[in-house]
């Protein structure tokens, strides 16, 4: 444990100096805000969320607004985001719970918030960590896939990634190191590409590590072979 709590600390280090800036990629401009657009990126790009919400908040700027609003008219609005029909009913309702149950509030327990329609473990830990300031870590794609290039996690498993990491970050950093795993994620560590050559955390990655082993075996047979020949 003591191994992998060190590689994270420098993991979390190498990615800190490399994206200084760990925001979170969803435009808002209040917790209300995020947490629909938390919902609209679900199986959706982020930069497409970001070109729909702002028509969508024009419309329905506050939970009192959005829990007032037509079903169809919100689908229309977020047609683009796919499976917007059951987005659309989430969002009506979950205004709804916001007025009923929160004062039109966001609120911050994990129980709360994950009683929401719609609304499960990744976007509560998001919302926790960017609008409440909380430990909070967001397993998504990214997030899952380079922690376990990284060798700090050893399952796909989104509750088991969570429940590693929990034990391995710092609970200061955890939140900002999944925003840069994203961020890291789009530019470097590509799913079907990864760029090992030019990763900052390469020094501490398995994946990468195993590959340079693999490519040096591979350098020598091909020298040993020239040899004979």
């Amino acid at each position: 444990m003591l191994k992998l709590q060190q590689k994270a600390k420098a993991a979390t280090a190498l990615l800190k100096q490399e994206y200084p800036d760990s925001l979170c990629s969803l435009d808002y401009a209040d917790p209300f805000h995020l947490l629909v657009s938390v919902r609209l990126a679900a199986q959706c790009t982020d930069a497409r969320v970001n070109l729909v919400t702002p028509a969508l908040f024009a419309r329905f700027p506050t939970p009192q607004a959005m829990a007032k609003a037509n079903v169809a008219e919100v689908e229309t609005l977020i047609h683009s985001c796919g499976f917007y029909r059951t987005k659309a009913k989430d969002l009506v309702v979950m205004s709804q719970q916001l007025c009923e149950r929160h004062g039109g509030e966001v609120p911050e327990s994990m129980e709360d918030l994950t009683a929401l329609s719609g609304i499960g473990r990744k976007s509560a830990n998001l919302i926790r960590g960017d609008v409440y300031g909380l430990p909070a870590v967001v397993a998504d794609t990214h997030l899952i896939r380079i922690t376990n290039l990284l060798g700090l996690v050893n399952t796909r498993d989104p509750a088991k990634v969570e429940q590693q990491l929990v034990q391995l970050l710092d609970p200061i950093e955890s939140n900002n190191f999944c925003h840069r795993c994203v961020l890291h994620g789009r530019a470097v560590c590509v799913a079907r590409r990864p760029q090992c050559d030019v990763c900052v955390l390469a020094k501490v990655c398995d994946y990468a590590t195993n590959l340079k082993s693999v490519s040096n075996q591979t350098s020598c047979q091909s020298r040993s072979k020239l040899r004979r020949e």
